[in-house]
């Protein structure tokens, strides 16, 4: 059965009690905040919602994270800040025995974080370690991967901190971990046995069992929303957790493929940015002629795969209304999950999202 976009009645800020917000294209992109991010985010709270701040990005301590968000005028502790390094070294914790010895390919954070929960990091592979930990740092070079690659083949347990192909900096997309992992895999034949970072929803998991107040055991998978620009890691890890989510459009995550995403990469709700937050989401809704409505505007996709929009009276351009790409987005996954052949179609040419 198709799982279409909801819509809210009153902002999520006020349906949701923890926000599990990704950081690198949703707060910020390198050194610079996204547009609107801090407004949305501190409308969200005077409207009573908590903030988490999730990154796969395992090279930085919490507190420089957090520091950076305070620069952006945002009101946050270093607790609010939970890393891939965090959820790693608890994940490694779980494959292995106290005391094991774990070859790092990152950062002192992932370091400090593998020493904190009871293991003993190391540098080279010479010094026989149990497992592999391999996160992307700044500092990555030849002589780590072939560390890891030595490891590897004598015997270690190969694990990643997260799989993300693309990093957003400054000047654009950057490899990511998920780009440094190919080398090492290429060379052993072997792929990471766990990831702690999203697509997994392990990060969202432990988020809300950090972030419980004391008098709460734990806060439940309803009551918190995954927000991300990455339908193949944030989207996706909340759809695996059982989460609902949000994809903002200031990151990675642009129409086209939100219209043609796959079932296990889609959002519940769609927003410009994190103002979306504080804004009722509209509900999409389909008449008995397989039209979809969204606010001022209609789209139909029928049997060839022709997609038809149409604003009602007093909606504007459906190529610049996000409601339109709400509706369009119901009626092409509809189309997709009946059997359509998405190869032949020819999407509309959105601005908004483009």
């Amino acid at each position: 059965m198709t799982v279409f976009l909801k819509g809210t009645d009153d902002a999520p800020a006020k349906t949701y009690r923890l926000a599990l917000l990704d950081l690198d294209g949703v707060v910020y992109r390198g050194a610079d905040p996204v547009e609107h991010a801090a407004e949305g985010i501190d409308r969200a709270q005077t409207l009573g919602m908590r903030m988490a701040y999730t990154t796969n990005n395992a090279s930085r301590f919490p507190h420089v994270v957090a520091d950076q968000l305070r620069g952006f005028g945002l009101t946050l502790d270093d607790g609010h800040v939970i890393t891939s390094a965090v959820v790693a070294a608890r994940m490694l914790r779980r494959h292995l025995q106290e005391g094991a010895k774990v070859l790092v390919i990152g950062s002192d954070h992932l370091r400090d974080q593998i020493r904190l929960n009871g293991m003993v990091p190391v540098g080279n592979a010479a010094d026989q370690p149990e497992a592999v930990i391999q996160a992307w740092y700044p500092e990555l070079s030849w002589q780590d991967l072939a560390q890891a690659a030595f490891a590897i083949e004598n015997g270690a347990r190969y694990f990643t901190t997260n799989k993300d192909r693309t990093l957003p900096r400054e000047g654009g997309m950057a490899p990511g971990n998920g780009a440094m992992l190919q080398p090492v895999i290429l060379a052993t034949g072997k792929q990471p046995e766990d990831s702690a970072g999203k697509p997994e929803s392990a990060m969202y998991d432990e988020a809300r069992q950090l972030l419980a107040d004391s008098q709460e055991k734990n806060l439940d998978v309803d009551q918190c929303l995954p927000v991300g620009d990455r339908l193949d890691t944030d989207i996706e890890a909340a759809n695996r957790g059982g989460y609902d989510s949000m994809v903002v459009l200031t990151g990675v995550a642009r129409t086209p493929a939100i219209l043609t995403a796959p079932a296990q990469l889609r959002p519940t709700y769609l927003a410009e940015d994190l103002r979306g937050l504080t804004m009722p989401q509209p509900q999409p809704s389909k008449e008995a002629d397989q039209t979809w409505h969204c606010g001022g505007q209609t789209a139909k996709v029928d049997e060839d795969g022709h997609v038809a929009l149409r604003a009602l009276e007093g909606g504007g351009d459906p190529l610049s209304d996000l409601d339109a790409v709400r509706a369009c987005a119901c009626a092409l996954w509809e189309y997709q999950d009946r059997g359509g052949d998405m190869d032949s179609l020819d999407l509309p040419a959105f601005v908004v999202g483009a």
